[in-house]
């Protein structure tokens, strides 16, 4: 199987290269310095389950020398997913299947902007991992996992055939009863603390210790849920206790990606966390106050790193 890699970061680089290790076809895009190590060193990667190093079977910054692709894990950020729509047209061809793995909640619905529903599953990872330098990617917390599924939850022979070839690879693949749940627990939690996170410049379990913020939390989560319920996303009730206690049981001084983006004066998913919420809210008449008030004090920031972009 040849599977293309869109975005060499902390996700694609950790998923991509376990599934290059694990003797399929990957085709990795990126570029710049982190291009340039890969194509010298090969990829390396500093896991809590064992350092390797990969060389996958091309690494380019050009779409246009790609063959074409029977899986596309799409590993950029949110904010970066249609423009990747876009990109990868070339490399479709009948039963290619794209996957995006960022955080949000809207990353599918903004695919089918671009491209036709066959192509799209819903998707989503589980992990702790970063850019620590150019062509080297540090796992430094979680037991990797990748879940994916199709979008109106029925079950399909190419999620199985997709999940027995990734199951070769290192890490934990799932296909959940219902992908959109998965989707929106795992945003339930990361919009919770990202936000709050990058306002505070507190780790997850500072914020968890502290009665204030723990309650901000917990006000994020609640908001989170009234918006999921009220487009039939199927969360059980007590989603948030769930989501507060999976908070509780992180890292003490663990960061979401989001959260170092917004701290070290990068572009950040604001816009696709409080911002997605506010916005649903506005839509189907929810109060988002906490999300909003979180949103508001972060936007001077955002706007900042995304003018100096290009500087």
């Amino acid at each position: 199987m040849h599977i293309v890699i869109i975005g060499v970061g902390g996700v694609g680089g950790y998923y991509g290269g376990r599934i290059a290790q694990s003797g399929q076809k990957v085709s990795m895009l990126c570029r710049g310095k982190h291009l340039e190590a890969i194509e010298q060193k090969g990829l390396q990667i500093k896991s809590l389950h064992g350092d390797f190093v990969v060389k996958p079977h091309l690494v380019t910054d050009k779409v246009t020398v790609i063959e074409k692709a029977d899986l596309i894990l799409i590993c950029t950020k949110s904010w970066q997913v249609t423009e990747a729509a876009r990109l990868l047209q070339p490399l479709l061809k009948e039963n290619t299947v794209v996957i995006p793995l960022q955080n949000g909640a809207d990353n599918a619905p903004q695919l089918l902007t671009v491209l036709d529903k066959k192509y799209v599953m819903g998707g989503l990872c589980k992990i702790y991992s970063r850019i620590e330098a150019p062509g080297i990617i540090t796992h430094f917390g979680h037991d990797p996992e990748l879940l994916f599924g199709e979008l109106d939850g029925k079950k399909s022979e190419r999620a199985t055939k997709i999940k027995a070839i990734l199951d070769n690879a290192l890490f934990r693949t799932t296909i959940p009863e219902d992908i959109q749940v998965a989707i929106w627990t795992k945003f339930m939690f990361i919009a919770t603390v990202s936000g709050l996170g990058g306002l505070t410049r507190a780790s997850l379990g500072k914020m968890y210790k502290n009665s204030g913020t723990r309650t901000i939390l917990e006000q994020t989560a609640t908001e989170i849920y009234k918006i999921a319920k009220a487009k039939q996303i199927n969360l059980p009730a007590d989603a948030v206790a769930q989501c507060m206690h999976f908070i509780s049981k992180q890292p003490y001084n663990s960061t979401a990606s989001t959260q170092r983006d917004i701290m070290e004066g990068r572009p950040s998913e604001l816009e696709n966390f409080n911002g997605y919420l506010i916005r649903e809210g506005e839509k189907l008449g929810i109060p988002t106050p906490t999300n909003r008030f979180i949103y508001e004090c972060l936007l001077p920031m955002e706007e900042h790193a995304r003018n100096n972009m290009h500087v």
